[in-house]
């Protein structure tokens, strides 16, 4: 192939995609006309124009938000089809763009008529000559790479149709890593596209091993269901759901990419809103609370007496005592939970106690008063108002969360659930009052477990000035729990600020299902009961021990949902060298694991360094050596406990300061540094869905035993890079 004939090709396709960029310059200066009307329709003095405004304005803003996301790569794609099918070139793109006659430039991506660009083969070309990737930076077209599906078609159409390039899945999979994910759009695999247009109604699971693209096939099926029915994944919210901060950060950017900003990315957790946590537990506290039966600990907790609210009440009331004991208001208690959930009854509180207070009115002066005026009196009485408030006080999941800090508290609740060992470890880890990845799904068991508390309208405040009646609770006169003094230490963490009927999606994408605890299926389940599901795993990287239990949890997340599976066979991300150094690794130490086949080979075995003396300067070399030889992304993969130490050591390197000068504000931290650092120092599990064009493991052994799942854990970490790895240790 000479120069010559890729620059002409170049050229060509150069001028198509100005035409293109011409078309949506003029669409979004359209998009940016509707706002503009849409803005002065809002200086109308009536409610219609505050309506047509907020639309307009609304549907404006998403199509100038699509067009700036599209700007990057914008036609990726062309199709020279069978001329008895097709004369003319189909262009594909990011999204679709007509011209001012309404003409089709470019087709989107997801549209069924660019199906074909992805599921021909040359064994079913299925009317396709040539297939041609365009490489391109920002607006110009720097290489194409091309595909030859059909000779026979192209002999006997006579066109001239030059075949340029080596293949663009190859192009793609040689460029170095940076600090984030980046689409496939241009390079889906037949077998990746199954997966991204299979239906839109139940659950979806794309399972295969390292490296086969399984977070990207799933994120591509976000948006190609956001397209095929817009109404209802934009309407009900798409969820997307990681395993950590780091992973969210690094594929924040593949659906804008793909022109959709409606969908919310979530890490464990962050699934509650209102909450953030960050740290894991060790593993043998995360073990505990990620087990089912801590949802009977809680449910328990959920129904007992608040700490500080009184016991007993004593009123004289028309020659009358009256006495609710400790008895009676448990039995009063037990008939409220039965009900519902506990906030839920706050309406009902003022009527049961009452109900059994009027029962005790036997004498004559009482009964002849009657129960409206009884009922009067007593809530017109500050005692009593003071005592069902109380008594009865609406709950955020934060505060009853706090109760379990107190160890007589929680060796009642967890009597016959959690041994006194598990106890032991659940009262050191909420010791400091920090929440954890782990505690997220328990607070939302609680959320779920005490419910909203219900709000009234103002023409019901006007109507009972108390708020203790049926029909709602104002929240403006009961003080909330969260503003007393009942939880036992005074724990600062914040509440949900959002309430519960706002937990449902329309879809649920999981990426690294197979770690999720079966509190956190809970958790994600209760999410996603009406929507549909894309599950992304792979059962041999599980990070949780017991896996039947999981399996349970996560039937019950998706009972009732029809099941289409989907498996990915190819490894696209490790060099063969690296995948064959991994594979043997799973072998040897009895891993069930999924080996797909590696495509690419580079010349470069894995480096194994050691026994060392001096750990320190045999990773600063390693290091040093592993960053000169690749363009992109450095891994330093280390375990729990030796992360302040490598990242102290990552600081003090002067020749590698550039690069990772985000490991000197880490040295303390137990948070991997958010930024653009080309050289990072992650645990086994913050390496989960990354990749990285070189990769340090040190004292990989330390790695496989700090956790009952460590060998799947040095697995994972064993299949991260790309190019280059090295072991230190």
């Amino acid at each position: 192939m000479s120069e010559e004939l890729e620059a002409r090709e170049i050229a060509a396709e150069q001028a198509y995609v100005d035409e293109v960029y011409v078309q949506l310059e003029a669409s979004m200066v359209n998009a940016q006309a509707l706002a503009a009307e849409g803005r002065n329709r809002g200086r109308l003095e009536h409610e219609g124009g505050l309506v047509e405004r907020d639309a307009m304005v609304f549907q404006a803003a998403k199509r100038i938000a699509q067009l700036d996301a599209a700007h990057e790569g914008l036609v990726f794609g062309r199709l020279d089809l069978d001329p008895a099918i097709d004369a003319l070139p189909r262009y594909i793109g990011r999204i679709g763009v007509r011209n001012a006659e309404r003409d089709v430039l470019l087709i989107d991506w997801r549209a069924p008529a660019a199906g074909v660009f992805y599921q021909a083969t040359a064994a079913t070309p299925s009317g396709v000559v040539r297939r041609r990737v365009l490489r391109s930076l920002h607006r110009t077209v720097i290489g194409v790479e091309d595909e030859l599906l059909d000779q026979e078609a192209l002999d006997r159409g006579g066109a001239d149709l030059p075949i340029v390039g080596e293949g663009a899945l190859m192009a793609q999979l040689s460029r170095a890593r940076d600090r984030s994910m980046h689409s496939i759009v241009a390079t889906i695999q037949a077998e990746q596209d199954q997966a991204i247009r299979a239906p839109g109604k139940g659950v979806v699971s794309i399972s295969g091993g390292p490296g086969t693209g399984k977070t990207v096939v799933a994120l591509h099926r976000a948006a190609f269901l956001l397209y095929s029915d817009r109404r209802r994944y934009e309407g009900g919210g798409v969820l997307v759901v990681g395993p950590s901060g780091v992973f969210m950060r690094y594929i924040e950017r593949v659906l804008p990419s793909l022109g959709e900003t409606a969908v919310a990315l979530r890490s464990l957790g962050e699934v509650v809103g209102g909450v953030r946590a960050t740290r894991h537990d060790e593993p043998a506290v995360a073990d505990v609370k990620g087990a089912t039966k801590m949802a009977e600990l809680l449910r328990r907790t959920a129904r007992q007496h608040a700490p500080g609210a009184p016991t007993s009440f004593r009123i004289y009331w028309r020659d009358e005592t009256i006495v609710l004991d400790p008895g009676l208001l448990g039995r009063l208690r037990r008939q409220l939970m039965s009900q519902g959930r506990r906030n839920r009854q706050l309406p009902r509180v003022a009527k049961t106690l009452l109900d059994a207070m009027w029962r005790q009115v036997t004498g004559e002066r009482g009964r002849e008063r009657g129960r409206e005026a009884f009922d009067d009196d007593m809530l017109g009485h500050a005692g009593f108002v003071e005592f069902a408030s109380a008594w009865w006080p609406p709950l955020d999941a934060s505060t009853v969360f706090g109760w379990l800090r107190e160890p007589e508290f929680l060796s009642r609740v967890g009597e016959g659930v959690v041994t006194r060992e598990e106890q032991l470890l659940l009262l050191k880890s909420w010791g400091d009052g920090d929440l954890t990845i782990e505690d997220v799904p328990l607070l939302d068991e609680l959320r779920y477990a005490i419910g909203d508390v219900p709000q009234r309208t103002d023409d019901e405040r006007d109507l009972d000035e108390t708020g203790l009646l049926e029909g709602g609770v104002d929240l403006q006169e009961l003080t909330t729990i969260s503003e007393r003094e009942y939880a036992p230490g005074g724990l600062a963490w914040s509440a949900p600020t959002h309430r519960i009927e706002d937990d449902g999606y329309a879809h649920v994408l999981i990426d690294e299902a197979q770690d999720l605890t079966p509190m956190q299926w809970r958790m994600v389940g209760r999410r996603g009961r009406a929507a549909s599901w894309t599950i992304v795993g792979d059962p041999a990287q599980s990070s949780w021990p017991d896996a039947p239990e999981a399996a349970t949890a996560r039937a019950e997340a998706l009972e009732g949902k029809e099941l289409h599976e989907f498996h990915l066979s190819t490894n696209y991300r490790n060099s063969a060298e690296i995948y064959a150094f991994a594979a043997d690794y799973a072998r040897r130490v009895g891993l069930d694991a999924d080996l797909p086949d590696a495509v690419r080979r580079t010349g470069e075995e894995p480096r194994v360094v050691g026994p060392v003396d001096d750990l320190e300067a045999a990773v600063r070399e390693a290091v040093a050596t592993t960053s000169d030889r690749v363009e992109g992304t450095v891994g330093i993969v280390v375990p729990v406990a030796r992360r302040s130490e490598v990242n102290a050591w990552l600081a003090s390197w002067p020749e590698l300061a550039d690069d990772a000068s985000g490991a000197r504000a880490a040295v303390d931290s137990s948070v991997t540094p958010s930024g653009e650092d080309r050289i990072v120092v992650l645990t086994g599990l913050d390496t989960k869905g990354l990749e990285f064009d070189g990769i340090v493991v040190v004292a990989p052994q330390e790695i496989e035993d700090e956790s009952a799942t460590g060998r799947a854990t040095l697995y994972v970490v064993l299949t991260r890079a790309t190019q280059l790895l090295t072991t230190v240790g």
